[in-house]
């Protein structure tokens, strides 16, 4: 059967999400929202039949995965965290431009985290591992992150993530062409409130 689909899973809306602060390693706890948010996803993907759930360790993907009701079946996968913001951790937007005019973290990186190359190693190995699986794999993770991903399943830099845009309780859906030899993004940033 080989490898069917990967679900891309971003996590709920947290306080930190609504503000812009970046949240890499910080524990933020989801809102009550963003439980919403991710119990509305497991709704949508009932039905869906997966060989592995994978999350990331940050307790805000952990909780997304338990609340969408895969949560006794999950591994937790430390390649799945999101961004090292090093020195840029908690900051908003317009605080890190005040400090480096023009940064952009798909470009530029972080100080005292992670690079961008440093995102695209973690996230090559983590697919090349997925491309061996079975059947359908639901990775809970994070917004940044999972863009690093989608650009990598398709071969593109990371630097092309920053062109995909990610809502908090977002589904999206990475596999194969027609004929099976391509690499595709069949589905992106799929929500409650954008559900077809």
């Amino acid at each position: 059967m080989g490898l069917q689909k990967i679900y891309l899973l971003r996590h709920g809306q947290t306080e930190w999400t609504i503000s812009g602060r970046h949240t890499g390693i910080t524990e933020v706890p989801l809102t009550p929202h963003g439980e919403e948010e991710a119990r509305a996803m497991g709704q949508r993907l009932r039905g869906v039949i997966f060989q592995r759930v994978l999350t990331s360790p940050r307790l805000r993907a952990r909780r997304t995965c338990e609340l969408a009701g895969w949560g006794a079946a999950a591994e937790v996968v430390e390649d799945l965290h999101e961004w090292n913001y090093g020195a840029y951790e908690g900051l908003l937007p317009s605080e890190i431009l005040a400090r480096q005019p023009g940064w952009n973290v798909f470009d530029d990186g972080c100080p005292g985290g992670e690079t961008p190359a440093d995102t695209q190693i973690r996230a090559d190995r983590l697919l090349a591992t997925l491309r061996k699986a079975e059947g359908n794999i639901a990775l809970f993770s994070h917004g940044h992150f999972t863009r690093v991903l989608a650009a990598r399943w398709v071969g593109l830099p990371v630097a092309q993530g920053q062109i995909l845009a990610s809502t908090t309780g977002s589904v999206s859906i990475l596999g194969f062409n027609g004929t099976g030899d391509k690499p595709v993004i069949h589905l992106w940033n799929m929500t409650s409130q954008n559900n077809p």
